[in-house]
């Protein structure tokens, strides 16, 4: 699905303040598989998934999708494959408009129509459904506005308003950051039932160490660049929080 070809991204090139974080870096995601991203700070997690989306364009190396290079293509362009939820729980939504004003928006993007409000109460009941289906009350509130809902609220409804447009691929970044520890637990949860239900192929950043052992089929730890161990399967699952944190303090 995802593969990375002796990538390098320089930052600031020719300047003073020059700074290369990767250097013929490789990485290959698998079409279905929920990629967890740990690291410290500078890691190179956020520029990862911003190399993915088009967000930050490589200095040199290949960035391909299911076989056609994307190394040049455009953020805008590459958005008809990716969907992206971000820290914060406001950027995935329009505060002054209501639930179903979000999820027609939303829709009328994945049909290929405007992206004006042009709310349809017909579509209520479908958005009925698919809310009722995360458990937490969201169908109820149809009317209200997305400001008044609580973050998790929110950031679930941004999980969903993503998933309308049919991506092939998910980004998760940080999703769960600025949410308390039951409502990370909640949307988490709600992201793992997205992503197998959809079959999507995930990448989720986290500095969530427990989160990182529950979730995914594949975690990754990064430092300054550099894949510093990829585990899948048993060795995932037989992955112990005591040798993430040593890696943490290695230096």
């Amino acid at each position: 699905m995802i593969s990375l070809k002796n990538i390098e991204v320089t930052f600031n090139k020719n300047t003073q303040h020059e700074q290369k974080l990767f250097n013929n870096f490789n990485l290959k995601i698998k079409d279905g598989e929920f990629v967890i991203i740990i690291g410290d700070n500078g890691a190179g997690k956020s520029t990862l998934i911003n190399l993915i989306s088009g967000g930050v364009i490589q200095s040199k190396g290949k960035v391909i999708f299911n076989g056609r290079d994307v190394s040049m293509q455009n953020e805008y362009i590459r958005a008809k494959d990716i969907a992206r939820v971000f820290q914060d729980p406001k950027i995935g939504t329009c505060s002054d408009m209501t639930v179903r004003e979000n999820l027609s928006m939303a829709y009328n993007k994945a049909s290929g129509h405007s992206l004006k409000k042009g709310v349809n109460k017909e579509n209520d009941k479908y958005f009925k459904d698919i809310l009722n289906e995360l458990g937490l009350g969201l169908e109820n509130f149809l009317d209200k506005q997305t400001d008044d809902l609580s973050g998790g609220q929110r950031q679930t409804l941004s999980l969903i308003m993503a998933m309308m447009t049919k991506p092939k691929i998910l980004l998760l970044d940080e999703h769960i950051a600025a949410l308390d520890p039951e409502t990370a637990k909640i949307v988490l949860e709600k992201t793992e039932m997205i992503v197998k239900e959809h079959n999507l192929t995930a990448i989720m950043i986290t500095h969530s160490i427990p989160a990182s052992m529950k979730y995914g089929s594949r975690l990754i730890f990064m430092r300054d660049g550099v894949i510093m161990f990829d585990v899948s399967g048993k060795e995932k699952t037989e992955m112990t929080a005591e040798k993430i944190v040593s890696c943490f303090k290695k230096v």
